[in-house]
């Protein structure tokens, strides 16, 4: 029997994650892979994962995208919604705990906590000034400590007397864990610290002036850290759930935000034996000097954006 899926593509710096869900908004395809530097590749090798993994009958109905990326692969794939990962995360998750009051986030570069009240985002916070608190730097701190960024978690659960890290900035907590190495400190006892941290300076930062209320969720590449979930339900003394497909949900969100599109023709991305590249040049059609950014694919500019008035959009660069 053919089937409708819808695909929803969440590109961040560090990760990539797609998903095809049903008309029920469940998992029938999933990919995580890492960005590393190239999100057009990574874009390319995760839709054939996405397609290999569902029924030759089953075609794709709507499309989407979210994350850092979501505008130059929205271009790319033709999709049909782009959306801001606010908007994505939150939907995602209410699809999967309708009550969700507050949204804990730490992804590989950023961070962010999403409030909501009877299904409606109130009001949010990022943080993507400072590398402090996110998965680079956990993943940084568990290299120079020679533990895989996968075990971090159990080891830093096994400590016995976790070290006072200070987290506040990047500089400051690797010069801390040096000295506290150097003093002797066990490694599971600075991983514990490290947790603990990244805990706080999320807290005093990134959900500073917020109001916390459950049912709360955490979600993105670090809620599959243990030792930080204790740490958050230890520090915010709630409950705090973390959903199996936790690190899924913004590309969930994009998928289902989709759906109203409804294509008559199934959605192709047909992105194989084509080159793609971006060109950058600032616009002097006012005060503004908007820096405008084309795409192009095979010579051919097929979007442009960065433009906050209309004598942009002929600021295009020249393939």
């Amino acid at each position: 029997m053919r089937k409708k899926v819808y695909l929803g593509v969440d590109i961040g710096s560090i990760s990539t994650k797609g998903v095809l869900i049903d008309e029920d908004n469940e998992i029938v395809a999933q990919d995580y892979l890492w960005t590393e530097g190239n999100p057009i590749g990574t874009v390319q090798k995760l839709i054939l994962s996405l397609t290999q993994q569902i029924n030759d009958k089953d075609y794709i109905a709507a499309a989407g995208t979210t994350g850092s990326a979501r505008k130059l692969i929205g271009a790319m794939l033709g999709v049909d919604i782009v959306k801001n990962e606010i908007t994505a995360h939150a939907v995602g998750t209410l699809s999967r705990q309708p009550d969700v009051r507050t949204i804990l986030e730490i992804g590989g570069q950023d961070s962010k906590i999403i409030l909501l009240e009877n299904g409606i985002v109130t009001d949010y916070a990022m943080n993507t000034l400072c590398a402090a608190g996110t998965g680079a730097f956990l993943s940084s701190q568990a290299n120079r400590l020679g533990i895989p960024i996968e075990a971090l978690g159990d080891v830093a659960l096994s400590a016995s007397a976790p070290a006072k890290i200070a987290a506040r900035c990047t500089v400051f907590a690797e010069s801390d864990m040096i000295h506290k190495a150097q003093a002797g400190h066990k490694k599971e006892d600075l991983a514990a610290g490290l947790c603990s941290a990244v805990v706080n300076n999320y807290l005093n930062n990134v959900a500073k002036g917020k109001r916390i209320q459950e049912p709360v969720v955490f979600q993105g590449g670090v809620s599959k850290n243990k030792a930080i979930v204790q740490e958050f339900i230890r520090q915010t003394g709630m409950e705090v759930a973390v959903d199996e497909c936790g690190h899924l949900l913004g590309a969930v969100g994009a998928a289902i935000l989709s759906k109203p599109a409804q294509r008559s023709i199934p959605f192709q991305p047909d992105i194989a034996g084509f080159s793609y590249h971006t060109a950058a040049t600032e616009c002097r059609g006012c005060a503004n000097c908007c820096e405008i950014v084309s795409f192009y694919r095979d010579g051919k500019c097929i979007d442009t954006w960065g433009n906050r008035c209309a004598k942009g959009l002929s600021s295009q660069s020249t393939a």
